[in-house]
């Protein structure tokens, strides 16, 4: 699983899926899949909250054995540094690879008309009006959800990190949906209801 991360990226909102996806949904951390990390030109990027990340990779191509692509959110999607992001989208949707993206992010594919024909969420859909421009002719399409998937596109508000994660364990039959649902309810309710 390629995750991309640009500058001031979101730490919290790859957390989740990155963790079930290396260390699966059981206790017993059984995952299936490795996760590597690119950025553009494969620089160094500092997140929020301040943590420094030097990338597996830049964005030239994407792994042969690739099983998706997801966009971490964040203050850096509206640079020129993320435009190196959208030949790497093409290269995934053409080899029929989900791509997801959460908060901000998704406004960068509204940008790139990756959600014209899926049904989609995002922070609001006048953040992607304002953003996707003409390009973006989706607003039909738009869920007031936390998660949606639909035609191999996930997409997250950016206070929806657990549910994009859920949403990502399915498209890729992580595990069973009966564990997915008790990992999403576990991390959602903890040990304790309140």
């Amino acid at each position: 699983m390629l995750f991309v991360l640009t500058d001031d990226f979101a730490d919290w909102e790859a957390a989740f899926l990155a963790a079930a996806l290396r260390g699966g949904t059981r206790p017993d951390g059984a995952g299936r899949f490795e996760t590597l990390y690119a950025s553009p030109g494969g620089r160094a990027v500092r997140s929020i909250g301040g943590l420094a990340v030097q990338p597996d990779r830049d964005l030239t191509a994407l792994p042969d054995d690739c099983a998706g692509v997801a966009l971490v959110g964040g203050f850096g999607w509206r640079s020129e540094a993320a435009e190196e992001v959208a030949p790497l989208l093409e290269e995934a949707r053409r080899r029929g690879l989900p791509v997801g993206a959460i908060c901000d992010a998704c406004s960068f594919l509204a940008a790139h008309g990756f959600l014209n024909e899926v049904r989609h969420t995002g922070n609001t859909v006048a953040v992607l009006r304002e953003r996707g421009g003409d390009r973006y002719t989706g607003a039909a399409h738009f869920e007031e959800r936390q998660a949606v998937r639909d035609g191999g596109i996930i997409t997250a508000n950016g206070s929806a990190s657990l549910e994009f994660a859920r949403e990502w364990l399915r498209e890729l039959a992580a595990d069973t949906e009966e564990a997915i649902e008790a990992w999403y309810a576990f991390n959602k309710q903890g040990f304790y209801r309140d």
